[in-house]
């Protein structure tokens, strides 16, 4: 990836907007409250803030890389456009049926997640195609005219076009396309065979819905953005963080803003990936907390895992299957509404609830002054010691402590008999578990065992939670970067630019035609690359082969990573030696004499990123010894201790303290409990340990 003098990475999350300028080695940054009726007013903010520290106009900066939640938070919200679906007729119904699998076999009583457009938004036509791509029925342009014009009575902002296997044969959805082009010229249209080229109806059918569904209020957003950016003289390219790791074009990214639905989380999976390079580290768990929701992805050989298909909005205990699913390329993570901002009630069992209803920023937890008089996770930090009230968000927001006091007593403390602290405790306690539970679930079910992992925290929220989270997951170290409190802005900054386009060709091993894949493979190659080059036209591209394959009659695949050689050459000797090869490794044995098939084809293009330079050893600790300390509640200990208050810059590198503590610094706290340590690395790297490991 080309190196840019001067860049700005911008996440927009649920409370704040984080803003990062990075001059050659030099990183500025600033943290404004997000402006929920037009986004790009904090944004405009946060810039002109960090061009003032940096001492430069907004003319000087070369690149924009963008990512936010804006997309996840209308879909879980259920705050997008007026959108219909046309689908073949007797499929009405997928996304509503969903599949044969129930995420909690023995609750009689199971909801399911309401589907995202009801049966009265969802329109057939009688064509179909089969599974190799022959028309069985054919499409009449005459029924897609009658139909457009009943959808134009119905007054819809976005159409979502999904039909069966229309990913082998896209004929009749181009039709229907040009037919709305011409019909409906102002309503836009999202094809399934464009969004998501993949097999399996239910999943297909849904992303294809939630590009819609999320397009007029991105691609207007984007817009505006772009605009308002100029006209503050930054003119410079703007790109945005897609849900796979990478950076694409803006004007791709308004076309498929699905693809944008973890950006912001994506971006901080990136930064932790090259925190774990820098410390050499192959197992991470990274954790991200902000205002809104936490997100937790396993990073292994400072890789995040990736997956096809991801859910957003669980509903049942964290549980695959109980949330929306989304098929597109994505770093693989569980993501939950715990974050400063998340709002605790008591339910009729008496037991105090967290989330994820969201105070935002508008007006935000009790303790900010602007209205809010429901209890946040914030407002729980604040009577436990662990923020300092005049100097949160490097003092631009003031706290109000007795503001947060009422709202604890008012909600939980009277309802339950407990003081403000006590209910500050109880509070912090269930979100703390919520988010180790979300954890160990996460780990479970990728066959993980999380005391063999380093956890690397970030986000604003993220520090002052982190130390306790290890002590619940017996993970005994933890690392808070330089930069945590914006680190998904910073990740912006250090992915590349990719694009990874996808195939379902069904393909027996037994059929096997070396011709037939090459050409799939050239025609994906093609297609990412010229995504890439829309982002940068002269970079060397580098690009990554997968294939997915299963036994015949089994319902799910394993992807297989191919070389370029490989994949230039196709041979089915060479696949299925892979196959078995890692379906060995993850069940134990092979079957023998069973039939393989080959049902995706992937093709990841992006540009090389820049080499990490791995730490050197800290060396000889030298003890700290502060003078100032603060009350603050240890959960573990379930009482008020003096801890020690470090500003961070007072934390050589080198230097230990031991906890209690908290370490301050403009954008976050770092919380050190009694159980613990803090040493500092030589790249400004908090390193929180118990005490015996590092005794």
């Amino acid at each position: 990836m080309p190196s840019h003098r001067t860049r700005l990475g911008v996440d927009i999350g649920g409370t704040f907007t984080d803003v990062v300028l990075e001059i050659d080695q030099k990183r500025f940054s600033s943290k404004v409250l997000t402006t929920y009726a037009a986004p790009e007013n904090a944004i405009v903010d946060g810039m002109h803030q960090v061009c003032a520290k940096a001492g430069v106009s907004p003319a000087a900066i070369d690149q924009i890389i963008h990512g936010t939640t804006l997309a996840t938070n209308a879909l879980i919200e259920r705050r997008g456009a007026k959108t219909a679906l046309i689908t073949t007729e007797g499929f009405r119904d997928v996304i509503e049926m969903r599949t044969e699998s129930r995420f909690e076999q023995y609750d009689l009583n199971l909801t399911l997640p309401e589907p995202l457009l009801p049966r009265n938004r969802r329109y057939v036509l009688r064509e179909r195609m089969d599974a190799t791509g022959a028309a069985l029925i054919p499409l009449d342009r005459a029924d897609i005219e009658a139909l457009a014009d009943e959808l134009a009575d119905a007054n819809y902002e976005s159409i979502a076009v999904g039909l069966l296997h229309s990913y082998v044969n896209d004929a009749h959805e181009r039709l229907i396309a040009e037919v709305l082009a011409e019909k409906l010229p102002d309503v836009m249209v999202s094809l399934s065979c464009e969004v998501s080229p993949q097999m399996r109806e239910y999943e297909r059918f849904n992303t294809t819905i939630a590009n819609a569904y999320v397009k007029p209020l991105m691609k207007s957003y984007l817009g505006r953005l772009k605009d308002r950016l100029a006209n503050e003289g930054a003119a410079c390219p703007v790109f945005l963080m897609h849900s796979g790791g990478g950076i694409m074009s803006l004007e791709s990214a308004a076309d498929f803003p699905v693809r944008l639905v973890e950006s912001g989380p994506a971006g901080g999976a990136i930064f932790a990936a090259d925190i774990a390079a820098k410390h050499g580290l192959s197992k991470v768990l990274s954790f991200d907390m902000g205002g809104t929701t936490a997100k937790i992805c396993l990073i292994k050989d400072q890789t995040p895992k990736t997956a096809r298909v991801f859910e957003v909005a669980r509903t049942y205990r964290f549980k695959k299957g109980s949330g929306m699913p989304i098929s597109i390329p994505v770093i693989d993570m569980v993501e939950i509404g715990a974050g400063g901002g998340s709002l605790a009630h008591v339910d009729a069992m008496n037991q105090i609830r967290v989330g994820p209803e969201s105070a935002g920023s508008e007006p935000g937890p009790a303790c900010y002054g602007r209205g809010g008089d429901t209890p946040a996770v914030t407002d729980a930090d604040l009577i436990l010691g662990k923020l300092d009230p005049n100097n949160f968000a490097g003092g631009s927001i003031p706290l109000h402590p007795h503001n947060s006091a009422k709202a604890l007593d008012t909600v939980i403390g009277n309802t339950l008999d407990m003081d403000a602290t006590e209910a500050a405790f109880g509070l912090a306690e269930v979100v703390d578990e919520n988010m180790a539970n979300a954890a160990r679930v996460h780990a479970v079910e990728n066959g993980e065992d999380l005391s063999e992992y380093t956890m690397i925290a970030f986000g604003g929220a993220a520090p002052l939670h982190a130390a306790r989270l290890c002590e619940k997951l017996g993970v005994s170290r933890c690392l808070v970067p330089q930069g945590a409190g914006v680190g998904s802005a910073i990740g912006f900054l250090r992915a590349p630019f990719s694009f990874e386009a996808n195939r379902s060709v069904f393909m027996r091993l037994s059929d096997f035609d070396p011709a037939k894949v090459k050409a799939l493979f050239d025609d994906m190659s093609d297609e990412a690359t010229r995504f890439v080059r829309s982002c940068d036209a002269n970079a060397d591209i580098l690009r990554d082969h997968k294939i997915y394959m299963r036994y015949a009659g089994q319902g799910w695949e394993i992807p297989i990573a191919l070389t370029p050689e490989q994949a230039a050459n196709p041979d089915e000797a060479t696949f299925l030696r892979l196959f078995e090869t890692d379906y060995k490794a993850l069940f134990g044995r092979a079957v023998d004499g069973m039939e393989v098939e080959i049902t995706v084809w992937s093709v990841n293009a992006y540009t090389a990123q820049e080499a990490t330079t791995p730490l050197a050893d800290t060396g000889t600790l030298t003890s700290l010894a502060p003078t100032t300390t603060r009350p603050l509640f240890d959960p573990a200990l379930a009482r008020t201790v003096d801890a020690a208050v470090i500003a961070r810059a007072e934390l050589p590198t080198g230097h230990i303290a031991q906890g209690p503590a908290v370490v301050t610094e403009d954008e976050t706290t770092v919380v050190v409990p009694a159980s613990r340590e803090v040493l500092t690395h030589a790249d400004g790297t908090l390193d929180v340990r118990t005490k015996e490991t590092t005794q």
